[in-house]
C-alpha cells in the first residue's frame, strides 16, 4: 500500500493497479510525501524487496526522463512482532478454538501456515524464514503456550527444494500419528486470497477431509477487517510519521549472498530518503526475484 496523510492507495507488484501507476496517480493529486507501506509483516527480497525495487527503479526512470517525482518518500518495510498483530492472531485463534468441544481445545494442533520459499534464497540470507518464525514465538507466548504448535510452508512452485516441511505433507502426516484436530494459522497473509480460500479451505481443507473423514481440520479466520488488525495499521503508520520517518537498522542490511544489483540503492534511498548522487543502473531486472518469477 502506498499511504499520505491525506489519502490511501493501493499498489500491486504484478495486478492492476500497479504500483507505479499508483505513485503517479498520488503525485498528480497533489500527495507531498509518500509512505510506502508493505502489507507483507515478514520482510522477504522476494515480496517487500521486490515491490520497494520496483519503486525505486520507477522513481530513478521518471529522473531519467527528467520528469522528477516531486513527492518524498518513506518506508515501512516488515512489523512481524508489532504487539497488536500478535494480539490479533491470538484473538483469532482464540475464536476458533472456541468452536471446539472443551475436551479437545488444549488438543488442537495449532499449523501456522506461510508461503514458502526456495532453499537458494533462504540460503542466500533472506530473512523472511527468521522473521516468520518470530511471529510464531510471539502469538504463542500470547497464548501461554496453550496448543502444540507447528510452522509449516505452503504454495511451492517448480521442482527446485523448496523450505518445508510442506503445509500438506505435515497435515497428512499428523493425522496418521494420531492428531485428529488441526487447525491451519495463515501466519504471513493478511487478507483472504487464493492461498487462503482455495489452497488452504480447499486443498487442505476440504479434500484432506474426505481423505480422513475422521479427523477435524479447521483453518482460522484471515486478519482481513478484524478491529484489533486495523487498530494495528493505524498505529504502525502513526508511529511513522512521529519518527519522521526513520526506518529499522535492518532496512539498509543486504542479504549476505545478495546479487540484486537494485537492492543496494533501493535499501540505501528508502533508509536515508535521499537520492544517490549517482544514479545506479536499474536495467537487471531478470534478476529480481518475486514469488511470480519461481513459477
Amino acid at each position: 500500500a502506498v499511504v499520505s496523510t491525506q489519502s490511501t492507495g493501493t499498489g500491486f507488484r504484478y495486478a492492476e493497479p500497479l504500483t507505479e501507476d499508483a505513485m503517479d496517480q498520488m503525485e498528480a493529486d497533489g500527495i507531498e510525501h509518500c509512505i510506502a507501506f508493505t502489507q507483507y509483516p515478514q520482510y522477504s527480497c522476494s515480496t517487500t524487496g521486490s515491490s520497494f525495487n520496483g519503486m525505486y527503479r520507477h522513481i530513478i526512470k521518471r529522473q531519467k526522463d527528467g520528469n522528477p517525482m516531486k513527492m518524498t518518500f518513506s518506508a515501512i518495510d516488515r512489523w512481524a512482532t508489532h504487539p497488536l498483530l500478535i494480539k490479533s492472531f491470538a484473538e483469532l485463534i482464540n475464536k476458533q478454538l472456541d468452536t471446539v468441544d472443551p475436551k479437545d481445545r488444549s488438543k488442537v494442533v495449532l499449523l501456522f501456515s506461510a508461503h514458502s520459499l526456495p532453499m537458494s534464497v533462504v540460503n542466500r540470507g533472506d530473512p523472511y524464514p527468521q522473521e516468520v518464525s518470530a511471529t510464531v514465538e510471539h502469538v504463542m507466548r500470547e497464548l501461554n503456550y496453550s496448543n502444540p504448535y507447528r510452522l509449516v510452508w505452503q504454495s511451492k512452485v517448480g521442482p527446485s527444494a523448496w523450505l518445508g516441511a510442506p503445509t500438506d505433507e505435515a497435515i497428512k502426516g499428523l493425522i496418521k500419528r494420531g492428531n485428529k484436530n488441526l487447525m491451519m494459522v495463515p501466519i504471513a497473509f493478511t487478507s483472504d486470497h487464493i492461498e487462503t480460500l482455495y489452497e488452504m479451505d480447499i486443498e487442505y481443507g476440504e479434500e484432506m477431509r474426505e481423505e480422513f473423514p475422521d479427523a477435524n481440520i479447521m483453518r482460522c479466520e484471515s486478519l482481513n477487517m478484524h478491529p484489533t488488525f486495523i487498530e494495528c495499521l493505524s498505529q504502525l503508520v502513526a508511529s511513522h510519521l512521529k519518527s519522521e520517518g526513520k526506518t529499522i537498522p535492518q532496512m539498509a542490511l543486504r542479504c549476505p549472498m545478495c546479487d540484486n544489483p537494485t537492492c543496494g540503492p533501493m535499501r540505501g534511498f528508502f533508509s536515508s530518503r535521499q537520492l544517490p548522487k549517482t544514479i545506479a543502473p536499474c536495467e537487471d531486472e531478470a534478476k529480481e526475484e518475486s514469488f511470480e518469477s519461481f513459477g
